[in-house]
């Protein structure tokens, strides 16, 4: 466990997550004044990673948006489609219920690919949209509320024949599993600082293939925050149209570099795996189920068999000091979610498992 401000903290949520202390000493320090050459060569450096660690394609920009996934999601709506498009939006869980409701709310024409819990996305579920003139296609790659991960390459496969613009969150997904921007043919990628960047909240990142830097270019959204063709007109000189989290930049920047030290987004891909199937190695005979049965390295979504998911939850804070992540609406009392993201080992699963096997004993679980 970690003692922060005298309170005993493991965190397994899907973000925040737990920061390596590299990061959490950045934090430490004292903002700087930003408008300066040294912070966007900070910027210019953030942007040259998260290009790399994405591999996206020749030509390829990030912007920097200080606002939570979310409001990346939102910047992508907004400056990438318009009332001209027509998109497909999966909607599984949460997340993929929010790209429905930004979509409404831009006025974007959609139909919506309605998942069940933990169900996974297969070629039956499209061929009804194939060649049916739609212009996008909006996808949270790891639907964290279910812990579904997609086939990416079944959608890819499909837009590229579709000629259609691929949008994929990638906010909890991103470093956790393989990622190929270029080979996938994906057009832009949405990405956030507190999941497996493993940073505090308050950035969100969107990774724009030349394709979308072209469509942002000739946007008309009515936005002057999110205006992701003013965020590249000034991320060309490194900086940011209005006042960023300077404190969160500089700390992705040591986390980025941190990675990069360590062997690349590669080996950040098969630490966390390792993580994963460590965890889901450890609690096989518990009493729960796993809900789905494609999952991301970042999460296992958890259905406790004789207790409720969100009881769990309030013993494990309040009596062990270890956090998990509950669910909302409907999946509060079946499902909650055990995070391998962020600044977390094998001995921290040990030290969980050994939290619900106590559970256990006392009749709790």
């Amino acid at each position: 466990m970690r003692i922060i401000n005298n309170y005993i903290m493991l965190n397994f949520t899907v973000g925040p997550v737990m920061c390596s202390d590299s990061v959490r000493t950045m934090g430490s320090e004292q903002v700087p004044y930003f408008r300066t050459a040294e912070f966007s060569e900070t910027m210019k450096e953030n942007e040259q990673l998260m290009l790399s660690f994405a591999k996206a394609p020749q030509g390829s920009r990030a912007v920097f948006i200080t606002g939570s996934g979310t409001a990346s999601m939102e910047a992508s709506v907004m400056n990438l489609f318009s009332p001209d498009d027509k998109v497909l939006v999966v909607n599984g869980g949460s997340f993929g219920q929010r790209f429905v409701q930004l979509c409404e709310i831009h006025d974007i024409p959609f139909t919506e690919i309605k998942m069940e819990m933990g169900e996974q996305l297969v070629r039956e579920q499209l061929a009804p949209y194939e060649n049916q003139g739609y212009t996008g296609f909006l996808v949270n790659l790891n639907e964290t509320s279910t812990g579904v991960l997609y086939d990416i390459r079944l959608i890819s496969d499909f837009c590229r024949r579709n000629r259609i613009f691929l949008l994929v969150d990638s906010i909890s997904s991103f470093l956790a599993d393989p990622f190929d921007m270029e080979t996938l043919g994906v057009d832009a990628m949405i990405t956030g600082s507190q999941k497996a960047l493993a940073c505090p909240p308050g950035i969100s990142v969107i990774v724009l293939a030349p394709s979308a830097i072209s469509r942002a270019n000739r946007s008309k959204a009515k936005t002057m925050y999110l205006n992701i063709k003013d965020a590249l007109k000034n991320g060309e000189r490194g900086q940011t149209p209005f006042t960023p989290a300077v404190a969160i930049l500089r700390q992705i920047n040591v986390r980025l570099k941190e990675i990069e030290a360590a062997g690349g987004v590669e080996s950040e891909n098969n630490r966390i795996k390792t993580q994963a199937e460590d965890f889901r190695n450890k609690i096989r005979n518990l009493p729960f189920e796993i809900v789905s049965k494609s999952l991301s390295n970042a999460v296992t979504p958890l259905h406790p068999l004789h207790a409720s998911a969100y009881d769990i939850f309030l013993k494990l804070k309040d009596e062990y000091g270890i956090w998990i992540c509950p669910n909302g609406g409907d999946l509060a009392e079946k499902v909650f979610r055990v995070g391998h993201i962020g600044h977390l080992t094998p001995d921290d699963n040990t030290t969980l498992v050994n939290a619900f096997k106590d559970l256990q004993r006392r009749g709790l679980l």
